[in-house]
């Protein structure tokens, strides 16, 4: 077995950068969304990082060849991996406070977070390498045994990481985890450098693993925090208008749920106009929910609609967990719910409904691309009655260059709805993001906007009456620049 032990730690290396990457998406993703350019940033600066420490590693070794500084490197990257943990929200909320744009913010936060332990990573292989190679002649075969099981390691841990590790395991753990694996391997490199320092390190971290609540130091007071499948989720006991509520939040800024503690009313505006539904369809006997997320609304038609079925398709299984310790979600035979992403479902479905809601989002301003194309579209309306109708909240300006997504996507609806229209939740300025609620109605008849009930009424006078520019081209799965509308809209 120590004939192999740098192969060994070859793999395990390569098997944490994987992990780290995967991990390091869910630190940034709350914070800045999880879209192309978060991904880009996150993914280009890992790799910068590890090209330049190919590079110091080679240097190094050629100079130093020696076991002490192989384990030096893991020792040090085993720091820099823990050290994330205790800095993560201190870089992340301080350059968030920096009013730039999402993918410069990820761009930069990459940089602080996961450079300078992806540069010791990187100088791993060059370092073994020189560890390995006996002479001239086998220094080939050598060079590509050792990275083919850099690499294989690589594929492991990216299988692990997705599959296993991040759905079952905070990302604080995994990175203490990491943490004390990377001392364990400086360990086995060399026991005589710093033999009682990496000891009580790894003791430490193992006891931070299972004991510690490091990211309770850097939550608000009285919030819960919690990872998903797809989410790190906080869970926040809050007050509105004297009463309370709880609220669930998938970044620091903005809230994607909430609820009334007494009653269970919507405490978000825009939920409520989904309850246009009735004036436009009174009839309704099925509806589709996209996006569950805290089951809000899904629970409030319910009680509206008590002879109606609804599908709720919400991909992240841990957001229903969710839902059912804080936001009173309780089986009902009136309710089914998919895990699964919406697309498919749409795809696959051979369900009609008598309307279909829409509000899934990756992040407060990160959108799924696959949900806004015209084939998207082509689905809902496939998957209507000949009453049915579409609403979908949309967070967007309606003019201007922050109001392109909009604009887009009313003109890919127009691609099969005859009518589509729109509603400002808040009257807000029409240059400025805001809760848009698009509507699309698949009977050709001209709908009526105008109600004897007070409430319905007041959301229907946010009808927007003047005339939109279709200046934007339909999105098509082909062609879905959505992130760059989103940013756009920032």
């Amino acid at each position: 077995m120590k004939k192999y032990i740098l192969e060994c730690i070859v793999f395990i290396s390569g098997a944490i950068v994987m992990v780290y990457e995967l991990v390091g998406s869910r630190l940034i993703s709350p914070y800045v969304g999880t879209s192309l350019y978060v991904w880009s940033s996150l993914i280009g600066v890992i790799l910068g990082a590890l090209s330049l420490g190919y590079y110091l590693g080679g240097k190094l070794a050629d100079k130093k060849a020696e076991w002490k500084f192989f384990s030096g490197i893991l020792f040090f990257a085993a720091i820099f991996i823990g050290l994330t943990v205790f800095t993560k929200h201190i870089i992340l909320e301080a350059v968030a406070l920096f009013n730039i744009r999402s993918e410069y913010t990820a761009l930069i936060a990459s940089l602080f977070l996961f450079a300078p332990a992806s540069i010791l990573l990187g100088m791993i292989s060059p370092f073994s390498v020189k560890l390995r190679i006996k002479s001239l002649e086998s220094s080939a075969s050598t060079v590509g045994n050792l990275y083919a099981i850099s690499t294989i390691g690589s594929i492991a841990g990216t299988f692990s990481a997705g599959f296993f590790i991040i759905p079952f395991f905070g990302t604080t753990k995994i990175l203490f985890f990491m943490t004390v694996v990377l001392l364990g391997l400086s360990l086995i490199a060399s026991r005589k450098a710093f033999f009682k320092v990496k000891i009580a390190l790894m003791c430490l971290f193992i006891g931070l693993m299972f004991f510690g609540n490091i990211h309770g130091l850097f939550t608000k007071r009285g919030m819960i925090d919690t990872d998903t499948p797809y989410n790190k989720v906080w869970i926040s006991y809050e007050t509105k208008g004297g009463k309370p509520i709880v609220v669930l939040y998938t970044d620091p800024f903005a809230a994607q749920s909430a609820m009334y503690l007494h009653d269970g009313e919507l405490v978000f505006r825009y939920t409520k106009y989904f309850r246009l539904a009735k004036h436009f369809n009174p009839n309704i006997n099925t509806a589709l929910m996209i996006g569950g997320c805290g089951y809000s609304y899904p629970k409030d038609f319910l009680k509206e609609f008590l002879n109606s079925t609804m599908d709720v398709v919400e991909i992240d299984p841990g957001m229903t967990k969710i839902a059912r310790k804080y936001f009173a979600l309780h089986d009902n035979a009136r309710l089914k719910i998919f895990h699964e992403d919406a697309r498919t479902f749409l795809n696959r479905t051979e369900n009609k409904y008598d309307v279909i809601y829409g509000d899934a989002f990756n992040s407060f301003n990160s959108v799924p691309f696959q949900l806004a194309t015209r084939e998207a579209v082509g689905k809902m309306y496939r998957a209507l009655n000949n009453d049915g109708l579409v609403i979908q909240n949309i967070i967007s300006a309606i003019n201007g260059k922050k109001g392109e997504f909009l604009r887009a996507e009313i003109a890919t609806y127009k691609k099969y709805f005859p009518h589509v229209y729109i509603f400002r939740v808040n009257n807000e300025d029409s240059h400025e993001s805001q809760n848009i609620i698009l509507i699309a109605f698949k009977n050709a008849a001209r709908p009526s906007f105008e109600s004897a009930d007070r409430e319905l009424n007041t959301y229907l006078k946010s009808l927007w009456k003047e005339e939109i520019v279709l200046d934007m081209p339909v999105i098509t799965d082909d062609h879905a620049p959505v992130e760059y509308y989103k940013y756009r809209s920032m």
